[in-house]
């Protein structure tokens, strides 16, 4: 077991993301995806800071050299600002289970990415895969029109842009973690994103004029209770993993293995939401995932 700590920590990360995105969705339908952002991080603060003094005995970052500072910063921007700002507002259009099956598209950003930057080897099967991830999502979010004798896209353009946008967002997040990260500890390399994105979203909200949308988010429990489901499972306990997969194993396996989500999300999308999945959307899930497999063979 202790060679595959990466990989076991990637699995726990896709768990984590599926609990994640059917509690996010939820609350934000609620109260909106900007306040689910928000109150999330301070939750999420809150437990790392804890675990973080029990298991190194600071309970802050304060023990970060400025290189790590620096890169852990732009990525909190990246995952947690950007992208998970267009991925939450994906979540309220289109739904948490489409919007992990457009997030699949991450690993072969990731790669190609890793590739230019980190100097990590795609081979001609990873081409292939990246080809096949496409193919998946493609078959999920196209449709054709009898009537028009065309193909179309079957959920709204907006938050399928959206959820691209997120999974842009956490791939460029990911790639600036491991170069930043080293081998600082992923409950304080946590923390650090997770100041980088206060930081940001309070901007944000003030030159949105949000703050009144944010105070009222706190009338609805049920919501918020969702949302700290959220902040456990994500920002804390997902992100955790993930940035300790990333100190065992290469930036293209864990994005391989915790992109099977969208498959461990139909489950509670049938019995949560009660939406109607098709055999074809199943399909193209399960094809997705074989080309994020492909990717990194």
């Amino acid at each position: 077991m202790g060679t595959h700590i990466g990989e076991i920590a990637a699995l726990l990360t896709a768990i984590c993301w599926t609990l994640n995105a059917v509690a996010f969705e939820s609350a934000g339908k609620k109260v909106g995806s900007l306040s689910v952002n928000y109150i999330r991080l301070f939750i999420a603060f809150f437990l790392l800071s804890i675990c973080s003094f029990v298991t190194r005995g600071l309970a802050f970052p304060t023990d970060a050299t400025g290189h790590t500072w620096f890169w852990l910063l732009i990525s909190g921007l990246m995952g947690f600002v950007l992208g998970d700002m267009f991925l939450f507002q994906a979540y309220v259009e289109i739904g948490s289970r489409i919007s992990l099956l457009i997030m699949s598209a991450a690993p072969p950003i990731t790669a190609l990415v890793g590739f230019l930057i980190m100097g990590e080897r795609i081979s001609l099967l990873g081409l292939v895969g990246m080809f096949t991830t496409m193919v998946g999502i493609c078959v999920v979010i196209l449709s054709r029109n009898p009537a028009e004798n065309k193909v179309q896209f079957n959920r709204p353009v907006r938050g399928l842009v959206y959820a691209c946008l997120g999974a842009l967002g956490q791939a460029f997040g990911l790639i600036l973690s491991k170069h930043g990260m080293g081998s600082y500890h992923p409950f304080a390399a946590t923390q650090i994103r997770l100041i980088a994105a206060f930081i940001g979203f309070t901007i944000i909200i003030t030159v949105r004029h949000k703050w009144p949308e944010i105070r009222a988010a706190f009338d609805d429990r049920k919501a918020i209770g969702e949302i700290a489901i959220g902040a456990i499972f994500g920002p804390f306990i997902g992100v955790t993993f993930s940035l300790l997969a990333v100190q065992y194993t290469a930036t293209g396996i864990v994005s391989s293995i915790s992109s099977i989500s969208p498959v461990l999300i139909i489950p509670a999308s049938i019995t949560i939401f009660k939406e109607k999945v098709l055999p074809k959307e199943i399909l193209g899930a399960v094809i997705s995932i074989v080309g994020v497999i492909l990717l990194f063979l």
